[in-house]
């Protein structure tokens, strides 16, 4: 069977160091069992090299003749699935203080993408990189496809909580210095056959790298030459704060005049959350060379947690998700997620007012959005004193909101959005008509 022709970028960035360079320089990673020792990654890795010659089908063959199917970056060295020379790349970095539910709300939201992306707007979100995305595979199974699913579990045994090193991050070694890079989790998102702009093809299509850091990593110090563990800050489209209110003291007072909730379901963990905003703003401006008071061009959601315990509070407190339309591809509601960002921004100014100007100090462009990773309260075990929750009865709220909302506002094209009296329309004509939220400012692409 003859090769099928691809179609390469001109240049592109390492998800790993951030690295910008061409398709030609990209190393393969040799197949020999005797082809070991690596310079930048140790005796015990299969050698890099710049190929001389291929097979017919275009891959590399190394020193020994094997075949090679694996490729690298030429400078860190660190394995890149081959979707990164072929399509371009979109990082998103989510950010905020321990124990904020980033890794509850990652793998929920890329359980979620994984169903209702085909399902509803004709978009395929797979893997890139299993081995990347490895750690966050378990979680989702851990969550979603657990054998316990009926028995209560405790938070802390279904995801670990991300460590400071570890599974999550890759030593690379530049001469005597050794510098820790985080791994991204990796996912191919392309249209379908039946999506309006397939005949688009490969110029809608992204890379997304998705960055869960510790979020002792976010604290002042903790970014250095040797551990740019941030570094991805500087080169993200999208930033997601997770704003945990039941870690402000003043947010849980407000739930348990209102709402009546017992302590033990909201927590007793307090934390100066803001600073993480505006560390990451002092990164940020640092790293891209900003002045300082700058606000970036990059949109930034702040995505508020645990909206199961909450969502009372606001006027709207249904947890209905915001998809319209009758066709094969719908639409988001785009007058409700503004309708609901206003409420939320109103809800922190008047309970926490320094999140609010944090954020809106910080990025041109600023949504709020409520979402739940679980659905649902856990209960608390009276033997440990632990939150627990069934697996089976884990259904998340609005994770999916913070990606789609900012794929549709500034990336267009790919997911319709629709306002009520659009809704009946078919999603696919009314997709050019979709007006940004904030018409007064030129919204920056993805």
């Amino acid at each position: 069977m003859p090769a099928v022709a691809q179609t390469l970028l001109r240049r592109t960035t390492c998800p790993h160091c951030w690295m910008k360079f061409a398709p030609a320089d990209v190393l393969w990673i040799s197949s020999h069992a005797d082809l070991l020792g690596d310079p930048r990654l140790g005796r015990e890795e299969q050698q890099r090299f710049l190929p001389t010659r291929f097979d017919l089908d275009g891959n590399a063959l190394d020193a020994k003749g094997f075949v090679c199917q694996r490729l690298a970056c030429p400078r860190c060295h660190l394995p890149i699935p081959r979707a990164l020379v072929e399509i371009e790349p979109l990082f998103i970095s989510i950010l905020g203080n321990p124990a904020c539910g980033k890794s509850y709300f990652l793998t929920a939201m890329t359980w979620e993408l994984r169903r209702i992306l085909p399902k509803y707007f004709a978009l395929s979100f797979m893997d890139a990189d299993t081995v990347s995305n490895r750690s966050l595979n378990e979680y989702e199974e851990l969550l979603f496809l657990n054998p316990r699913s009926d028995d209560p579990v405790p938070l802390a045994d279904l995801i670990r909580k991300t460590e400071l090193q570890g599974d999550l991050y890759d030593s690379v070694m530049f001469g005597n210095q050794v510098v820790s890079y985080p791994r991204p989790f990796l996912f191919a998102l392309r249209t379908q056959d039946s999506h309006p702009r397939h005949a688009a093809g490969e110029g809608l299509a992204r890379l997304l790298c998705l960055y869960d850091n510790a979020g002792e990593h976010f604290q002042a110090g903790q970014d250095s030459t040797s551990s740019p563990v941030t570094q991805h800050l500087a080169q993200s489209r999208l930033l997601l704060f997770l704003f945990d209110p039941t870690q402000d003291q003043r947010f849980r007072k407000v739930c348990q005049e209102r709402e009546g909730l017992p302590p033990t379901v909201l927590g007793n963990r307090a934390s100066r959350q803001e600073s993480v905003l505006l560390e990451a703003a002092a990164r940020v401006r640092r790293y891209t060379g900003l002045p300082e008071g700058a606000k970036i061009k990059q949109p930034l959601i702040v995505v508020v947690t645990k909206f199961d315990v909450w969502n009372k509070l606001l006027k709207d407190s249904s947890l209905q998700e915001p998809r319209v339309g009758q066709d094969q591809v719908r639409g988001l509601d785009l007058e409700r997620i503004e309708s609901r960002s206003r409420a939320v921004r109103t809800l922190l100014s008047t309970v926490c007012p320094e999140i609010v100007t944090a954020a809106e100090t910080f990025a041109q462009d600023v949504v709020y959005v409520p979402v739940s990773a679980l659905g649902k309260l856990p209960a608390v075990q009276t033997e440990s004193n632990a939150l627990a929750i069934e697996p089976g009865n884990i259904k998340p709220v609005w994770v999916t909101v913070p990606l789609l909302y900012a794929l549709c506002r500034w990336m267009r094209g790919l997911i319709p959005g629709l306002r009520p009296k659009q809704a009946g329309a078919t999603a696919a004509g009314t997709a050019a008509k979709t007006a940004p939220a904030q018409p007064e400012k030129k919204p920056a692409s993805l």
